[in-house]
């Protein structure tokens, strides 16, 4: 018998890229999942997810809307396990304030608002992101190892108009505080920039970074970001719910590598590809750093290598014809 049969888990945000392979992977374990959706009429959201195994039997889908009170109550109403996945994710923004923050910290509020009137809640898992815990002025060299005690700091993210990490720094940290008050059993998440395969039919932020290089791109951008499988994100979700001692967040990360690199990776797997030669400017390349991989390595994430992992995105991205070579 699997793990998680009998077992009513809700998810967030379903339709997502990571949240559509948790969903996958519980119903490859047996939970029945209740999946919030905020259209679910609309089929780009959720037909990808209709179609999984187990679906027919064990998929029930809810409405829901991060700003709209007690709008989760009904699909976490009796669920054990909570998985709040549900946040935006975008760097094109206009207002942050509207578009990132308020989603993703009342939005997460809300949604544990929920989780305190079920008493049947025995975890909530969250999904945060390396951008809270990374930027707090602190040096990123390549002899610094950013582990799970670090937090960034709102004032940084602020100075430097960080908005998307502003919105999960602010949503972890309102999140933690909220738990405490409420001896809710939380556990975090906290994944870089998640590639792989993709579940869902539309272009994920972080996918898109990777169909720009291999879509004719003039240059790569001068950053450096850790990079992780969307798959050992999905699995460390399901273990940090179903491993008892779990607890705390968990930083996700195989390695952090610079835009100069992914397109050397990407030059050997792919070499007909048109890929950028140059830097976007002349600047010293962006330093790498190290993310400890020890507390992951406890929820029995093996990571995906990236070469791997790269070549899953950039195969998927030409399956659903994101990119043509």
């Amino acid at each position: 018998m699997s793990s998680g049969a009998g077992k009513l888990v809700c998810v967030t945000g379903a339709s997502g890229y990571i949240a559509s392979w948790l969903v996958k992977f519980l119903l490859q374990r047996g939970y029945t999942v209740r999946a919030s959706v905020r259209d679910p009429n609309d089929p780009k959201k959720t037909s990808h997810l209709l179609a999984l195994d187990g679906a027919k039997e064990r998929l029930h889908l809810f409405k829901a809307n991060l700003l709209e009170e007690g709008s989760f109550d009904a699909a976490i109403q009796g669920c054990e396990g909570v998985f709040h996945t549900a946040s935006p994710f975008y760097h094109d923004v206009k207002d942050p304030e509207a578009e990132l923050l308020d989603p993703a910290v009342k939005g997460t509020l809300n949604v544990l608002n929920s989780c305190t009137k079920s008493s049947s809640v025995k975890r909530v898992v969250l999904t945060s992101s390396i951008a809270a815990v990374a930027f707090n002025g602190r040096p990123r060299t390549p002899d610094v190892v950013v582990d799970e005690t670090w937090f960034s700091d709102p004032e940084i993210c602020k100075e430097a108009k960080q908005w998307y990490v502003l919105s999960k720094t602010l949503a972890e940290e309102a999140a933690w505080k909220f738990a405490k008050e409420n001896g809710l059993d939380m556990v975090a998440i906290n994944p870089s920039m998640v590639i792989g395969p993709l579940l869902q039919p539309t272009l994920n932020t972080s996918a898109a970074a990777i169909s720009n290089l291999v879509n004719g791109a003039q240059a790569f951008p001068n950053l450096s970001f850790g990079w992780i499988n969307v798959k050992d994100v999905a699995n460390a979700h399901v273990q940090a719910y179903e491993i008892p001692s779990a607890s705390g967040r968990y930083c996700l990360v195989e390695r952090v590598a610079h835009n100069s690199e992914v397109v050397r990776i990407l030059r050997e797997l792919y070499p007909s590809l048109q890929l950028p030669e140059k830097c976007a400017d002349d600047k010293p390349f962006v330093p790498t750093y190290q993310v400890s991989k020890e507390k992951a390595k406890s929820l029995g994430i093996e990571f995906i290598p990236l070469d791997v992992s790269l070549k899953e995105t950039v195969d998927s991205l030409k399956e659903k014809n994101f990119v043509n070579f």
